[in-house]
């Protein structure tokens, strides 16, 4: 009977603490944007971001760019972020300085999903071409994981790449601001991408990526 008491106590703690190591490990996610406005950001041009509604929205009417970037920088992380685009468009995420996870149309090169670093050899670590992992004008997961020299990407919770950096043919960043951007040029005249979220969690070295998100939101968020 003590034996049985004590497996039970023991099973308890057990119980308690994977609950307890599972809220932490949620709670641990921090939003960059804070939904009401842009603070912790700065803009290259202030007047291509506007928050509405709780959205975050970058635009560009007149054919220039801009960039709009946090105030802090971050060296090993989780990126998840909910965002719609319009079709006709060029945009993406800034991290680690120049890299980027590239949300645009630009078939037959590549789709949005695709890993830019403008000093790797080929331009793109690696390409999507696959037009059914991404709605246009329709809420999509996007999901970064940067630990190290290894770099993830997922969209709408199917893995995209996973690389580890070699150092002898890419130019390693090890740190650096999150950042939006609305890419200049005639042709991306009214162009509009939108955040609903955009949260980030820290990790130490060799911690293994999250599960992404699978679910695509295809309503408005209320």
């Amino acid at each position: 009977m003590a034996k049985i008491k004590l497996y039970l106590y023991v099973s308890t703690l057990i119980t308690a603490f994977s609950s307890a190591s599972f809220v932490f490990a949620e709670a641990s996610w921090e939003p960059l944007f804070n939904g009401k406005d842009l603070s912790g950001w700065r803009a290259t041009d202030p007047s291509k971001f506007k928050v509405e509604d709780g959205l975050l929205i970058g635009f560009q009417n007149d054919g220039k760019g801009a960039d709009l970037r946090t105030v802090d920088e971050f060296d090993h992380f989780e990126l998840k972020f909910r965002y719609k685009r319009t079709e006709k468009g060029n945009s993406g995420i800034w991290f680690r300085q120049f890299y980027q996870f590239d949300l645009l149309d630009m078939m037959p090169v590549t789709l949005s999903g695709a890993f830019y670093y403008p000093k790797c050899p080929t331009t793109f670590v690696w390409k999507n071409v696959d037009e059914s992992l991404e709605k246009t004008n329709e809420w999509n997961e996007g999901q970064i994981y940067a630990n190290g020299n290894r770099i993830i990407f997922w969209l709408n919770g199917q893995m995209l790449g996973d690389e580890t950096l070699d150092p002898k043919v890419h130019r390693i960043s090890k740190s650096g601001s999150i950042g939006v951007q609305v890419h200049g040029g005639d042709a991306f005249k009214g162009m509009q991408v939108t955040f609903q979220k955009i949260d980030i969690r820290s990790l130490n070295p060799g911690d293994p990526p999250s599960t992404p998100v699978s679910v695509v939101c295809e309503q408005e968020p209320k």
